[in-house]
């Protein structure tokens, strides 16, 4: 390892230490081995990488088995966008809890080199996201299928579909009072199909998703992963008062359903390729896709 990229670490362990944090973050795309150092008593190790799981084990082959890997998609984001995404399936995933403090180690993979420590305090930083909410999520949607559906709405909103920006709402969990308080607005595509065949864990419905994508209204998903629809007209409206100036029909569709229902919704936003999830009728965060400067 880098004599650089162990001082950041060391230095990463040392606030985690003095701030009594829950866990540390680290981003291992900057790092071509696992790093072997003695943890602060009491504070936990979570790897971040955008690496496929077969990629990430030819990595790091010696990573011990009980370590936490949270695999984020293989999109682009911003640096802050990175840090929500995380924080995000750490709470999902029971790794963290709303009002722990944590620490997050990054950098710039092209240049091997760990260039950022960021000390986080979830209870508090409310410019970064809305945390009251989050600790509710596992509770209405299995965490791999919410990190799988938010997985695939961010590589959705990055790279659109044939080339063409994309907007629409999955709404998971509490599916019984989602589809009383909704309607078809199509022949629903996904009926008459095994459990199998539209599980959103299994890798070959990505495809079909991303087809059925371009549908006006919502992918309605089960707490288990089931598709259970598309092109579903949300009839649960929000006040538009509820959710900030200049969002569309689609945020306040996906702020009414999840006021009205136990649900959580994703919302990828057509004209920006923004990525918002509700949640209790509020917007719990916001993943921003970053700006692509021309050459």
């Amino acid at each position: 390892m880098k004599r650089s990229n162990q001082c950041i670490l060391q230095s990463a362990f040392r606030i985690a230490k003095s701030i009594k944090a829950k866990a540390i973050f680290v981003w291992v795309e900057p790092l071509n081995e696992f790093p072997d150092m003695e943890l602060p008593k009491g504070v936990s190790l979570v790897l971040v990488t955008r690496r496929t799981k077969e990629q990430f084990e030819g990595v790091f082959p010696e990573t011990p088995a009980s370590l936490p890997v949270l695999f984020l998609p293989q999109v682009d984001m911003t640096r802050i966008s990175q840090v929500k995404m995380t924080i995000v399936l750490g709470l999902s995933l029971n790794h963290i809890a709303l009002g722990d403090k944590v620490v997050f180690v990054a950098g710039h993979p092209d240049l091997n080199v760990l260039d950022t420590i960021l000390s986080i305090d979830t209870a508090k930083e409310t410019e970064m996201m809305t945390t009251q909410g989050l600790t509710g999520i596992a509770e209405s949607v299995k965490p791999e299928v919410f990190q799988e559906t938010l997985a695939l709405a961010l590589e959705l909103a990055n790279k659109g579909r044939e080339g063409k920006p994309v907007g629409t709402i999955f709404v998971l969990g509490d599916e019984e009072k989602v589809l009383q308080l909704s309607k078809q607005m199509i022949i629903n595509p996904f009926k008459g199909y095994s459990d199998d065949e539209r599980n959103i864990l299994s890798g070959h419905l990505k495809e079909t998703l991303r087809e059925f994508s371009a549908l006006d209204g919502a992918f309605v998903i089960s707490r288990e992963g089931l598709v259970l629809t598309a092109g579903r007209y949300l009839g649960a409206a929000s006040d538009e008062d509820t959710i900030p100036r200049g969002l569309g029909s689609r945020h306040i569709a996906a702020s009414g359903i999840s006021a009205m229902t136990q649900a959580v919704a994703i919302v990828i936003s057509e004209s920006t390729g923004d990525v918002r999830i509700f949640k209790n009728g509020k917007i719990l965060m916001e993943i921003e896709k970053p700006v692509r400067v021309p050459n």
